[in-house]
This record gives structure tokens, C-alpha cells and sequence, in this order.
């Protein structure tokens, strides 16, 4: 065998035992060899590697639509006119049918909804752009066809899932929501409870079960097929659930997701693996495995909020601090996926042992006053705990003491922490509704009764672009400033994610990095003004550990800078950010 399938067979030995892993190993190769046959030129495809160019665009299928059209040749036509040019990867939130949670509850994993369009939809937004498909595999819907085989007792989907007996210890599971852990059901078979991590209508699906995995495998494989390049696997760290213990980040679910690695590198060397793993810090980077066998992405959770809190406070020495003691991946197969918003609201989990409570419920207080909601999550003692932040971004950036801000300062604070988001190392995740300065869905909360509808708002497409035509609103200055950000970024060798980062620790109102490039050619100072006052910047370059230039030039403005005796002293309007490259000539 192969190394590839050496580790498959090794991951399938401690999941099931020595006994079924020679029949499971079997069928599986089989399974893959004849996808390898199909699909040749994938199996021999080499590993993708992020560069600068990289950025993700986080949208739903139907975020902008037009009568009469198909969502995803709606979204198509409105991505290539608007940022083809500046972003190269879209992650289509899930697109599959579904009966809750804005598609998170999957009613069939292997079809597109047609509401949105088809399998030929998806793969023509493909060539326009890098795909992530989500693969929501701890759950599936109480409406999929294999739930209802359940109820009924069919023999093929009697043990799709996770059911509890009496006995069984549930007190140390670690709950992500305060909705129940389980579910009464009326079955073929009788009364069964069964395992539901997010809702009522997500039921838990059952990995003991072999059958389970095969088909979660031939999922996985049509997505490939289908032209996804990184597959974002979400509720990741719940895929393995055993009585007794948290039921989180078991080394059962690493073992799956190291399973799913070494599948794809069978297959499909260049898919990459992307966990959802909404956990402390040192927990979330585990998922990272030996840095070649788990996923090559990971979510940097602690970001959004220490984010929030920064520009809260108009202080960025707490957030300089947390980013230098950050073990930053450079240079191999991982990186950081580094995002401010997404369609779920902003999580907590990560940043309590970053701030003190009272610093963490200051913001907590500035959400609720500016309209934003806070989910909870059940301990086990039958307390909640403050989960997520529910609040679309742009309204969580402003000052509720000052509601009358001029459109050009809410779009420039918004921005610098845009700013940040995209000069650190990693790869950049923007989500549709930041890219194009929407404001709160509030009507929708009310409509859905769902915290997280805020910010998940279907527009009309003209509608949106007679918006983003008019230079006066405050969706044209965030969108032209953002596509700047992003072609700044683009033009810099020292953004590439392999590249180095130093902090630089020049005012407490300033976050200020050095981004270097893999090469060590060139270097961009990075300042960004946290803070609504006028300073000055100043940067001692023989403190760079890199060497200074003569001049620097402000990617964003072309402005050129000229250091007198190897000092920059720069002055800087409210919010201002600069990055300035040296000049290698």
C-alpha cells in the first residue's frame, strides 16, 4: 500500500479495530480506485499552496437575486462584475436542500437546492473562482430521506444514528447551545432518543456505524468531483460522540478528520481540509494534526471579538500583545483563517482567557445597546454562559454615544479593523454583507425568531447595485475602500501567508506589524490608528530587523514616504491606516 493508504488503514484500525477494518479497508479502496479511474487528472493534481492572492468570499448561494433567475447565476454575474479582479475564492455556504438553519440542516447532502440552481451552476461559478463547499457532517435533518428510514426502521438507516440508552453518562458533555441534548422519537421500533448537538431538526450522525461513514465518503468524493477546492467541515470537533466523556475534540474525531486527509490525498492531493472548530485556542490548533495529515485551514476565532474590543476601547496594547503571542503558522501546509464576520454571529469561546470578565461584558453591554442579541450556551452546573455575539459588524464597530457619525468615519473605523484583519498572517475570510456594507437584518430576526438571521439578509441584485452606484452612501465608500484593501494586498509579496510578521509596538492607539516576504526582499510597515484621534506615528527603522529603504511607498494611495535618518515619523487622521513597502531598488 501506499502512504497515503497506509495512514487511511491506520485511521480505520483505531476508529473500528483490527477485526472490520480488513473488510472496511476493502470496500473503501475500491470505492476510491474507482473514483481515481474516473477522475485521473485529480488524483494526480499537486498540492495547492496560499499566496497573497488568496482571499475567501463567504456568501449563500441566494444572497442577491433576480426574478426569474437562478440564485447562483444571479450571485455569478454580480461577483464577476463587482470583485473578480480582487478576491479568488468564494465559499458557497451550504446550497444543498435543507429544512432549517439557512441550509445547516441538510435534507440531502448530494443534491443542489433548486431554488438556487444545479450542479452546472456550481461548477460555472467554478470557473470563475477557487470553490469551498461545506460538508456538514456531524448532522443531517430530521427531514432527510435517512432519518425518516430511521423512524421506520429500515434496515439500511436502523444505526445512522447516535441513540441514547438508559445508563448512558451524558453529565461531562460539553454543550454548545442551551437547546436539549436529545430527541424523543416514535420509531418502527419504539420510543428512541436520539442525539442532537444543535437543534431539534440536526440529529447527530452515528460514525460507530461504518455504513455511515461510506456514505459520507461518497458525499465527500462528489464534491470533488463537482469542483470543490476546500471542503470547510463543519461542527467539526463533535463528529465522535462517546458516553462518559465531553464528546468534543476526541481523538476519535481527529482520527476521522485525519481519515478524510488521507482519502483526499488518495484522490485528490489538492483539496484542502477547513475544521469549524469553535474552541480555545490551543484545542482549535490541534486540528492542524502533525501540519500535513489534518486541515490545512483553521479558523482564527479569538479575532472578530478581540477586534471589537480593540476599537471599543480605542487602545490596541492588549490586541498587539495577543497577536505577538500568537505561534503563527508560517511556510508549511497551514494557515490561519482570518475573518471579522461570517453568517454566524461572533463567538466567545476563545477570547475568555484572553480578557478579564468585566472587559468581555463591557462589550457584551456595547452589543446589546447597539442592537445585537447574545446566545448562551448550558454549563453543566444548568448556568449559561455568554456563547456568541449576534450582531451584524458594521453596526458592532460604532460609537453608541455618538449616533450621528458622518458616513466617511463609520466607513473608515470599519475598514481599519478591515485593515488589520488583512495585513496579518494567514488567509483572509470577508463576508458578503462586509464586502458591500450592509447594516443589521433586525426585520429578519423578528421574521425567523433566529438571533443569527441579522446577518443573513437576501437582497435584490439592482436594488444592491443602484446602492453601490451611488457615491454618496455608505455601501460605495466600504466597497471601494475594501477592493483597495484587497489589490493592495494582492500587489505584495510580503503578504504571503509563508512571509514573516513582527509586531511593532510604536503607541498604544497604534496596531503596527512588519510583514516580510518569504524571500526577505520586501517588507511592508503596517499602522493602523485604533483610535478617534489625530497622532503621530514613529517608526525607528534600524529596530526593523530587516533592511530600511529610502523611501516607502502607501500601497493604498501611492503616497511616498521619506525616512529622515532612518526615522519615519508619520502623522495619522482618526482611524487612518497606512502600509507602506519599501523600495527594493
Amino acid at each position: 500500500m501506499s502512504d497515503p493508504e497506509n495512514d487511511l488503514y491506520r485511521r480505520l484500525v483505531f476508529l473500528y479495530g483490527e477485526e472490520q477494518s480488513s473488510a472496511i479497508s476493502t470496500r473503501l479502496f475500491k470505492q476510491l480506485d474507482t473514483f481515481k479511474e474516473a477522475h485521473p487528472e485529480l488524483a494526480s493534481s499537486g498540492k495547492r499552496k496560499f499566496d497573497q492572492r488568496d482571499v475567501i468570499l463567504i456568501t449563500y448561494g441566494d444572497m442577491v437575486q433576480e426574478p426569474g433567475q437562478p440564485h447562483l447565476v444571479t450571485l455569478q454575474k454580480f461577483l464577476d462584475r463587482y470583485v473578480r479582479d480582487s478576491l479568488n475564492t468564494v465559499h458557497i455556504l451550504p446550497f444543498y436542500p435543507f429544512s432549517s438553519d439557512d441550509g445547516y440542516a441538510v435534507i440531502d447532502y448530494c443534491r443542489v437546492n433548486p431554488e438556487l440552481g444545479s450542479w452546472e451552476d456550481i461548477r460555472a461559478l467554478g470557473h470563475d473562482f477557487y470553490l469551498m463547499f461545506d460538508g456538514v457532517f456531524n448532522h443531517i435533518s430530521a427531514s432527510s430521506e435517512w432519518f425518516q428510514g430511521f423512524i421506520r426502521q429500515d434496515g439500511a438507516y436502523a444505526d445512522y444514528f447516535i441513540t441514547v440508552h438508559e445508563g448512558d453518562d451524558l453529565s461531562t458533555v460539553f454543550r454548545p447551545r442551551k437547546t436539549p441534548l436529545t430527541r424523543k422519537i416514535h420509531t418502527a421500533g419504539g420510543e428512541k432518543w436520539v442525539w442532537t448537538t444543535y437543534s431539534a431538526d440536526q440529529i447527530d450522525l452515528n460514525y460507530h456505524n461504518p455504513e455511515v461513514l461510506f456514505e459520507v465518503v461518497k458525499t465527500l468524493l462528489l464534491y470533488v468531483e463537482q469542483g470543490a477546492d476546500i471542503i470547510r467541515f463543519d461542527g467539526a470537533a463533535y463528529l465522535w460522540k462517546e458516553a462518559g466523556t465531553s464528546c468534543i475534540n476526541l481523538p476519535q474525531t481527529h482520527a476521522l478528520i485525519r481519515l478524510f486527509r488521507s482519502i483526499l490525498d488518495v484522490v485528490a492531493p489538492h483539496v484542502l481540509i477547513f475544521t469549524q472548530t469553535n474552541v480555545p485556542d490551543d484545542e482549535n490548533r490541534a486540528y492542524f494534526g502533525n501540519g500535513r495529515n489534518e486541515a490545512s485551514l483553521i479558523y482564527n476565532f479569538a479575532l472578530p471579538f478581540m477586534s471589537l474590543y480593540t476599537f471599543h476601547k480605542g487602545n490596541a496594547t492588549k490586541f498587539s500583545s495577543w497577536v505577538e503571542g500568537i505561534d503563527w503558522p508560517y511556510g508549511g501546509g497551514t494557515v490561519f483563517f482570518n475573518f471579522l464576520a461570517g453568517h454566524d454571529g461572533i463567538g466567545m469561546l476563545p477570547i475568555y482567557h484572553l480578557l478579564s470578565e468585566d472587559e468581555i461584558m463591557d462589550v457584551v453591554d456595547r452589543i446589546k445597546s447597539l442592537g445585537g442579541n447574545v446566545s448562551y450556551k448550558s454549563n453543566e452546573d444548568g448556568s449559561l454562559t455568554p456563547y456568541e455575539l449576534n450582531v451584524n459588524y458594521l453596526d458592532a464597530m460604532e460609537n453608541p454615544d455618538k449616533p450621528l457619525e458622518s458616513i466617511e468615519l463609520i466607513a473608515k473605523r470599519f475598514l481599519s479593523a478591515q485593515a488589520i484583519m488583512l495585513a496579518l498572517p494567514g488567509v483572509p475570510g470577508i463576508y458578503f454583507h462586509s464586502l458591500f456594507g450592509s447594516r443589521g437584518w433586525h426585520e429578519g430576526v423578528k421574521l425567523t425568531g433566529q438571533a443569527r438571521s441579522i446577518n443573513r439578509q437576501k437582497m435584490d441584485s439592482n436594488a444592491l447595485e443602484r446602492e453601490l452606484a451611488d457615491p454618496g452612501s455608505l455601501r460605495n465608500h466600504i466597497l471601494h475602500g475594501f477592493l483597495n484593501l484587497l489589490n493592495g494586498r494582492k500587489a505584495s509579496q510580503a503578504f504571503n501567508p509563508a512571509g514573516r510578521m513582527k509586531v511593532l509596538h510604536l503607541n498604544p492607539y497604534i496596531f503596527a506589524i512588519l510583514r516580510i516576504s518569504p524571500d526577505y526582499k520586501t517588507h511592508v510597515i503596517c499602522l493602523h490608528n485604533v483610535s478617534n484621534r489625530k497622532l503621530v506615528a514613529e517608526v525607528d527603522l534600524n529596530t526593523l530587523s530587516v533592511k530600511s529603504s529610502k523611501r516607502y511607498l502607501d500601497l493604498l494611495s501611492t503616497q511616498i514616504y521619506l525616512p529622515i535618518k532612518k526615522q519615519l515619523k508619520l502623522e495619522m487622521e482618526p482611524y487612518q491606516f497606512l502600509w507602506l513597502q519599501n523600495d527594493p531598488s
